[in-house]
């Protein structure tokens, strides 16, 4: 068994189980690379300070790099004698370099180390979800690009609201995730403050640039108290914050395309790429993809809620607490990235609009009533009455088995004298849509507005 870097201070070994529920190097592996990383940089630094010769120096990052090597090749793979990813590098760099490889940890705490490569994942994994957001947003806009004059039903409470153009419809997903996209740009800028060289908790008597090592590991700047450099875990919980953000807005979406595929609205036909069968019922097609987006928004909640639940009552500066911040953090971020990447997938490939289906439904019910409402203010009628009038012939043409679209002049006039022949165009689906060209409003004219806005943001102007 490999000995503990701590293991002089203590009499007895470390019972085998304690030693399996204290090591963290079954999940914090995932930062090997960031480790490894963060102390070339720190190598470099010593090296510049003077604090190790600068033959030191190149030993270290030369076995730095060949731990690195090794790992990619498979050759190197670390154990729970290793307790973590940290120690399990510095072990197989003394194995290397021999004793110059003891002189790493100069001027550094496994507390400021963990807190460097969380961030150094962190800042890449951002990035990452960045671009597939941007890969989501594309997939939208080209669907939406198509569908500027295919209507849709519009829902308020579930019901039957006002008629939308489906292209409306999809980019208000498009602002969503734009939100997310700008969070996350914000987040990013809050984990990207090295702790590298705050020690333990209080700095270190040597005569180290931190700003230095910042800057090699292009950060934008340094904590500026040791205390909060190793105990600060406000990124991680924003970042979280964030990530439950970018599950809401795919499982929004998630249940109205479970709604739409359904037989009871029948908007959308589910691809054989993207859907199941029943293991007993051979007509079914399952939605499986956005039920697992809906289902798997929880676990991403519940890292957020265990990360705020481990931070609220933590004294300063580090407790072994922290190390409950990994795997978390880890799954969040994977989930956010796999139903980013199905949802992608989805939209572009695995389902269809079905039109007809989609015009009959905004031309069979009352959505358009709000419309005679409109169409008689714009004639001197107060809208109060107007509104009142229209809510009586909704409830007569309902009783009559009739839409509004069915009245005869006659009747309409009998509601009164204002309605002429123009209420037939007036409330005729499309025009509904097209006459809502207040600015982000449903119409064509600014529909095609936010298309262009939309592409402009993206960074794609054609």
């Amino acid at each position: 068994m490999i000995q503990q870097t701590w293991s002089q201070r203590f009499e007895s070994a470390l019972h085998p189980t304690i030693a399996r529920f204290n090591a963290s190097i079954h999940f914090d592996i995932q930062l090997i690379e960031y480790d490894l990383t963060g102390s070339v940089a720190h190598a470099k630094m010593l090296a510049k300070c003077g604090i190790i010769s600068a033959e030191e120096g190149e030993q270290l990052v030369a076995g730095l790099e060949q731990i690195r090597q090794e790992y990619r090749n498979g050759e190197f793979n670390p154990d729970t004698d290793s307790e973590d990813v940290h120690f399990a590098v510095e072990h197989r760099l003394i194995e290397i370099a021999g004793d110059v490889g003891k002189k790493l940890h100069t001027g550094r705490s496994r507390n400021d180390q963990v807190g460097t490569d969380t961030r150094l994942y962190l800042r890449e994994q951002i990035q990452q979800i960045q671009s597939l957001i941007r890969g989501f947003q594309t997939v939208l806009v080209d669907i939406a690009e198509k569908n500027v004059e295919t209507l849709i039903p519009g829902y308020t409470h579930l019901q039957r609201a006002q008629p939308l153009s489906l292209a409306h419809h999809l980019l208000a997903y498009f602002q969503m995730t734009q939100r997310d996209w700008e969070r996350l740009g914000d987040v990013y800028r809050r984990v990207n403050i090295s702790p590298l060289g705050c020690g333990a908790l209080a700095g270190t008597t040597f005569p180290i640039d931190r700003h230095y090592s910042a800057q090699l590991l292009h950060f934008d700047k340094v904590y500026d108290n040791s205390l909060d450099g190793v105990s600060d875990r406000d990124f991680a919980i924003e970042f979280l914050s964030a990530a439950s953000l970018i599950m809401v807005h795919l499982s929004r979406l998630s249940e109205e395309v479970i709604l739409w595929s359904s037989e009871e609205f029948g908007f959308v036909t589910l691809k054989d790429s993207c859907a199941t069968g029943s293991s007993i019922m051979p007509q079914k097609k399952n939605p499986d993809v956005p039920e697992l987006v809906r289902g798997k928004t929880g676990r991403v909640f519940g890292h957020l809620q265990a990360m705020l639940v481990m931070m609220k009552g933590l004294p300063l500066a580090y407790n072994k607490d922290l190390q409950e911040d990994k795997e978390g953090l880890f799954d969040g971020v994977n989930t956010v990235k796999a139903c980013l990447e199905a949802m992608t997938i989805l939209l572009r490939e695995g389902l269809e609009f079905r039109d007809r289906r989609l015009a009959a439904a905004v031309a069979s019910d009352f959505s358009n009533a709000t419309d005679v409402a409109d169409y008689l203010a714009a004639r001197g009628v107060p809208f109060r009455e107007a509104y009142n009038l229209v809510g009586k012939v909704v409830k007569t043409s309902i009783e009559k088995g009739k839409l509004l679209k069915d009245l005869s002049l006659a009747e309409w006039k009998q509601l009164h004298p204002k309605f002429e022949n123009d209420i037939y165009e007036a409330i005729s689906p499309r025009q509904v849509v097209a006459a809502r060209n207040s600015y982000g409003g449903t119409g064509f004219e600014q529909v095609a507005k936010a298309l262009q806005a939309a592409r402009s943001q993206m960074g794609n102007r054609e």
